[in-house]
């Protein structure tokens, strides 16, 4: 049975991520950050099946130039750098089909907002489920054209700018997105002769009585492809989960993911801390060396002014024995 994933991930620097890690990772390639001097070498990765590149009409770049001018965009230490939509691919379509269902749903991005969108389609992991084909785009937070990146995609934006447009806010275009990917999806089963169809509403909108599964996300995921049982596993084996289960781990991950998210603050600013004591170090110092090169330029100046005067006098004691001569 096919089924439904969508979901729509900020890629931000107040989270410790970059938009070259990011990329380099989901294309499985080798990616320099001119930022950070970063090298992001993912060359060894496993499972990439296809990788493409989505622009506008006038637009041509590689994969390094788009992310570290998406980089180089963005001033604030806390920016979002990009955008992912993660998609699930139907298994009961070919490699081909795929390929076009989520390239479309890129160009689909591109042309809506102006963005470049990076695709990455990944196969199952050999030890995991099989049908878990899945689809990476990353798309810029900013509009790109031939002259470069620009002002910030409708995506991005406030809702208080967009209503002042009469534009949707950014929750009701990224539901309008899901639905639009599961219309997409369902065109491509159609098409294929597959009776199968995706839903991205909630199964209680669907009508469908049974509690929904727990994302396993990628610790518990990783557990469960090495055959070891996980606390998430072990929600959705249980006919019937336990709800206020499922809240409550939620809840301690929320917390937890809190405290992740302060530790690595408290890691950024003492980085930041110790560059900013090895930058006032080294201005330290070139001053010193400064005043020592302008003391020996001084002292150099000094020992000429001496030599010169030491000879002007020898050449008035010769001249003078000589006129006594």
């Amino acid at each position: 049975m096919a089924s439904y994933h969508c979901s729509v991930k900020p890629v931000s620097r107040g989270a410790g991520r970059s938009g070259t890690a990011a990329a380099a990772y989901r294309a499985g390639v080798c990616l320099k950050d001119e930022r950070t001097g970063e090298v992001h070498d993912y060359t060894r990765k496993q499972g990439v099946e296809h990788t493409e590149l989505v622009f506008p009409h006038g637009v041509n770049m590689s994969r390094e130039e788009l992310w570290n001018a998406a980089e180089g965009a963005e001033k604030r230490k806390d920016a979002r750098i990009a955008r992912e939509f993660e998609l699930a691919l139907p298994a009961e379509l070919t490699k081909e089909q795929r390929r076009e269902l989520a390239t479309g749903f890129a160009r689909h991005l591109v042309e809506q907002y102006g963005v470049a969108a990076d695709v990455a389609l990944h196969e199952p992991n050999r030890k995991g489920d099989q049908r878990n084909h899945h689809a990476h785009i990353l798309v810029t937070t900013r509009q790109i054209s031939a002259q470069g990146l620009g002002e910030k995609a409708d995506l991005e934006r406030e809702d208080k700018a967009l209503r002042a447009q009469g534009k949707p806010s950014g929750r009701e275009q990224i539901a309008a997105l899901r639905a639009d990917w599961a219309t997409r999806c369902n065109t491509a089963l159609e098409r294929a002769g597959h009776q199968e169809r995706v839903s991205h509403k909630s199964l209680e909108a669907q009508g469908i009585d049974r509690e929904p599964t727990t994302h396993l996300g990628p610790v518990a995921t990783a557990m469960e492809r090495r055959g070891e049982r996980s606390e998430r596993g072990d929600l959705n084996r249980e006919p019937g989960a336990d709800r206020a289960a499922q809240v409550e781990l939620a809840s301690a991950e929320k917390m937890q993911t809190g405290t992740e998210r302060m530790r690595e603050q408290a890691r950024e600013w003492r980085i930041a801390q110790e560059q900013a004591k090895e930058q006032a170090l080294a201005a330290e110092r070139a001053k010193q060396q400064e005043r020592e090169r302008q003391e020996a330029e001084r002292k150099a100046q000094e020992k000429e002014r001496i030599a010169r005067e030491l000879a002007e006098r020898r050449e008035k004691n010769r001249n003078r024995g000589g006129m006594e001569r």
